[in-house]
């Protein structure tokens, strides 16, 4: 079980599966199978601003089906054959079937 992110090799390509079995505090994020430190926590004012804009998304998506989230959360992304997860500020779902928990 891989419980510290020093147990990991930087330079190789890792899956979503391997993401899902990490059980270290460090956030990180996997592009394109490549491990990317994630900076740490982000400044009162970052977290101000992400926060006003989290409630006027969430105002506009009002009576829509979309979703607004506020990180982190992770979010999956796949392209040819290839998958990302990252941890973005703010996320609008458009589509509830692509949620998971």
């Amino acid at each position: 079980m891989i419980t510290s992110l020093e147990q990991l090799d930087l330079n190789k390509r890792y899956t979503v599966a391997d993401h899902m079995s990490w059980r270290f505090k460090e956030r990180v994020e996997l592009i394109k199978g490549l491990i990317y430190k994630m900076s740490p926590a982000p400044s009162r004012r970052h977290n101000a601003i992400s926060s006003k804009l989290l409630i006027e998304i969430g105002l506009h998506l009002r009576g829509s089906k979309s979703q607004v989230f506020g990180g982190p959360f992770d979010v999956q992304l796949s392209r040819n054959g290839e998958t990302t997860i990252v941890q973005p500020d703010i996320c609008v779902i458009c589509d509830e079937a692509k949620l998971t928990d």
